[in-house]
């Protein structure tokens, strides 16, 4: 799915001065000339600061952590956590729409959402107060139909629970997240029928919804001053009390397979000439030959000064070569069709050689086979391409 930036943007960002601290003490985490590693952390920051990602936003975290914006951009518009486009004020409802939800009844919340927000995903409410998103797989299936808003999630639910939680948040409360059916956690719905004791002086609700209790930041904005800032690891390293090993090595020394050389080589010795019963030893390697004694250039081919009788053949009929490429040519006197299919394969190393930004295209693409068809009148099919117009 392609993912765009909202075309109206706030001119510009900044964080809270809380959230400022909060984002350089993540970079923190990081050795120096690794803090794009924080990006992903970062920009959440700024999404739960705003409720979606601006582009000042994103511009404003490359910047801070030395990364091409570009590359930042293409974070948050991979992951569709990030919303990219303005939501509710109050809260921005995300409904499961994968298999057991849309069994159990997604449906009908997207219903109610239609009626009560907006009928098109991603638009506000009439008051801006409210948004609404169909979603994947919230991981909750056993509580189906889910729907998370803000932080938590609500389950359990049908139409009728959903529009009261709806006018609840209107109203500036926020409902307890969790089960809304009366279950505890997602035991089955007649009740326990395993470890039974534990229904027994148990805690009032599980621990994720008295977390989210706890914290009561369902829907809230995040401006950094709800948890003191907290650093534990400038205290301590990340290995900063290492484990013993309880790897047991094998000290044994390993017996060495052969004889050793008797005498090391020495620089002016000539390798010994040794026969080897599986295949014959091989042949040193010529020695290569050019003019500066250093790897064989090749020979270069005769060329012309212009093509003669000033028409030059179409070298773009040979596959490998483009208009740069003939130009390129042209400059270095090959103008014919028969000029390359003689080369030799000398000559194909000096042309190799010389062909600035194309080096290798001469053998790569075989240009001297293709240039003897075309030298005889003949036609390669990438030859009929080109007088198609497919090509150029």
């Amino acid at each position: 799915m392609l993912r765009r930036l909202y075309p109206d943007q706030p001119a510009s960002f900044a964080f809270t001065p809380e959230n400022q601290a909060w984002a350089e003490a993540q970079i923190t985490k990081f050795p120096e000339g690794r803090q794009a590693s924080a990006v992903i952390p970062i920009l959440w920051r700024a999404h739960e600061q705003e409720g979606w990602l601006t582009r000042p936003a994103i511009e404003y975290v490359a910047d801070m952590l030395g990364m091409a914006r570009i590359r930042a951009l293409e974070v948050a518009s991979f992951y569709f956590m990030f919303q990219l486009q303005p939501v509710g004020s109050v809260a921005h409802i995300q409904i499961c729409g994968t298999t057991s939800c849309m069994i159990c009844g997604a449906e009908d919340l997207m219903a109610v959402c239609q009626e009560k927000i907006a009928v098109k995903p991603h638009e506000l409410s009439k008051d801006g107060k409210f948004s609404w998103e169909e979603v994947e797989c919230v991981g909750a299936c056993a509580n189906a139909p889910v729907v998370q808003i803000g932080k938590d999630y609500y389950e359990d639910l049908t139409a009728e629970r959903l529009r009261e939680i709806l006018d609840e948040l209107a109203a500036g409360k926020v409902p307890l997240p969790g089960p809304q059916n009366g279950r505890y956690a997602a035991e089955p719905l007649s009740g326990l029928t395993t470890l039974e004791s534990f229904d027994d002086n148990r805690a009032a609700h599980n621990a994720s919804v008295q977390r989210a209790a706890d914290l009561n930041d369902t829907i809230r904005r995040i401006d950094g001053s709800e948890q003191p800032l907290t650093q534990p690891w400038h205290d301590k390293g990340a290995r900063h009390d290492p484990a013993e090993s309880t790897v047991k090595v094998n000290e044994t020394p390993v017996p060495i397979l052969g004889k050793p050389s008797k005498a090391a080589a020495k620089p002016d010795d000539k390798p010994e000439e040794t026969a080897s019963a599986a295949s014959p030893a091989p042949k040193p390697a010529p020695e290569a030959k050019s003019d500066s004694g250093a790897a064989d250039a090749g020979a270069k081919p005769e060329t012309l000064d212009a093509p003669r009788g000033g028409k030059a053949d179409n070298l773009k009929l040979i596959k490998g070569v483009g208009p740069k490429l003939e130009a390129l040519l042209n400059r270095l006197g090959f103008h014919h069709f028969d000029q390359i299919a003689a080369w030799s394969d000398a000559e194909v190393r000096w042309v190799d050689q010389n062909l600035e930004g194309f080096k290798g295209r001469v053998s790569r693409d075989e240009w001297v086979k293709q240039a003897k068809t075309l030298a005889k009148g003949g036609e390669t099919e990438f030859a009929s391409r080109v007088k198609k117009g497919d090509v150029y």
